[in-house]
């Protein structure tokens, strides 16, 4: 972490209008994330909002369309599932040249336990029509933008899963770590879709609309997209599950480590649908590599903790550290990013760079 980074509770500070923070990820120390270290990430000003007066509607392509209070939902059968979300945009100032956007490090990424209704309880109450499509999740955050390819007025926080994923295993969770939602995390209510990206898990959840069409909306199309390949043609497609990827948390960019000593080298791994089987690390900026250990038992779309005990150099110096994740379904990361990614979907190789004394 930089020296003059401002920090909210402890947290990196990357906007605070609308309000952006990030973890410094050198403090992970825990499977689960606490909520107060979790890191936020809003694109409007957070909702104030009453459960006595909040209701959820669930209409579109179904058959029976309903409302229910906050209530309602906590007499509901209910789950709890261990999930990690990242930002899509996680890794950001990473990117040469500077790209534009919140410039994340490492840390706009975190692991909770979520409790709420699964999606498909309520999509079975509805009975949806044989020929829907998608569910659009919409959020009671909105507002005006300022980019140049925008629609006039307010726009609404929205987006859609494919109705076979909303089916599996999308949450619509309460509660977050044992607790109920904080307003920065959604409250009262918000989406928790494993193994996408967080702008998926949509917060302040008022509205589920079931469609039989593809949604084309704001944050679906000219935002949290990326140009995907068919021949010589480009198209816009957008973000859904996240990438496979590994971090170092310790030593931190640029700390001071003792010569000729040990030190543990320890940090994350995460990807969709699948788990990770295995993690490698480079002390020597990719020229040899080492199998580390790993900590935690595989959970789906949870990250793996792992560790080595690096034995540093006795010679005084710079050295170059990077981590790499390969998962069951034997992908790994790629030593570049992809431009056709723009400026998402970041999990090529994050060298760290540490001092040897």
């Amino acid at each position: 972490m930089q020296q003059d980074e401002t920090l909210h509770d402890g947290r990196i500070v990357r906007g605070e209008d609308p309000l952006n923070l990030e973890m410094p990820f050198s403090s992970l120390d825990q499977f689960i994330t606490p909520t107060e270290a979790f890191y936020v990430r809003t694109h409007f000003p957070i909702p104030k909002i009453d459960k006595r007066d909040w209701r959820l509607r669930v209409e579109g392509n179904v058959e029976k369309p309903f409302e229910l209070g906050y209530e309602d939902l906590l007499r509901m059968q209910s789950r709890t599932i261990a999930v990690t979300l990242e930002c899509a945009g996680n890794n950001r100032n990473f990117l040469e040249p500077k790209v534009k956007g919140v410039q994340w490090g490492l840390g706009a990424v975190g692991t909770a336990e979520w409790t709420g209704v699964p999606l498909s309880m309520l999509l079975d109450r509805a009975e949806v029509k044989p020929e829907a499509r998608e569910v659009i999740l919409e959020g009671a955050d909105g507002g005006g933008l300022e980019e140049p390819k925008r629609p006039s007025g307010k726009v609404q926080f929205a987006r859609s899963i494919p109705l076979a994923k909303a089916r599996t295993d999308v949450l619509l969770a309460y509660q977050m770590n044992g607790n109920d939602l904080p307003p920065q995390h959604g409250f009262p209510l918000r989406a928790i879709v494993p193994g996408w990206y967080a702008m998926a898990s949509i917060k302040w959840l008022q509205r589920i609309i079931v469609t039989d069409r593809p949604f084309s909306g704001y944050y679906q199309t000219l935002d949290y997209a990326f140009w995907k390949r068919r021949g010589d043609i480009a198209e816009l497609a957008p973000l859904t599950e996240m990438q496979i990827k590994a971090e170092i948390a310790r030593p931190a960019e640029g700390e001071i480590v003792p010569a000729n000593s040990y030190m543990r080298v320890h940090g994350a791994a995460w990807t969709s649908d699948g788990e990770i089987t295995k993690v490698e690390l480079s002390t020597d900026g990719g020229v040899n590599w080492n199998e580390v250990n790993l900590i935690d038992k595989p959970i789906p779309n949870a990250w793996r903790r792992w560790e080595h005990q690096w034995r540093t150099p006795s010679v005084a110096g710079k050295q170059t550290l990077i981590a790499r994740a390969t998962d069951s379904r034997g992908r790994t990361q790629p030593v570049e990013h992809d431009p056709d990614r723009g400026t998402y979907m970041i999990n090529h190789l994050l060298p760290i760079e540490v001092e040897v004394k």
